[in-house]
């Protein structure tokens, strides 16, 4: 038994502002359904759902954190800055990588980072 993808889906509250925000940090959209509320986001080789139905059962978490590995951890950083996206500088960790965090527009925490 093996699976050939694992694709976060990220909980949101409004599926088009959230879109918007993950393209400013580099995404774009593969797939979106606006009746849904759900949206398929990729950036290089990466994907991500996002998903506003989510927030329709009671009990369920509303957050998440998801790790993302960059290539070029400088650039996405510097991208992020140049779409006005509140991004902190870039910290060396404990376990050697570079990385910066931030939250999306729903509370979900994003850590971004590249092995020093």
């Amino acid at each position: 038994m093996s699976l050939s993808e694992i694709i976060p889906m990220l909980p949101v509250a409004n599926m088009p502002a959230s879109v918007e925000f993950y393209i400013k940090l580099g995404f774009s959209v593969c797939n979106r359904n606006d009746e849904w509320g759900w949206a398929m986001l990729q950036c290089g080789d990466s994907k991500l759902m996002i998903d506003q139905s989510i927030h329709l059962h009671k009990g369920i978490p509303k957050t998440s954190v998801t790790y993302l590995y960059a290539k070029d951890l400088e650039a996405f950083h510097c991208h992020a800055k140049a779409n006005n996206l509140d991004v902190p500088d870039l910290d060396e960790t404990f376990y050697n990588m570079t990385e910066f965090r931030m939250e999306d527009l729903d509370g979900n925490r994003l850590w971004i980072g590249q092995a020093v």
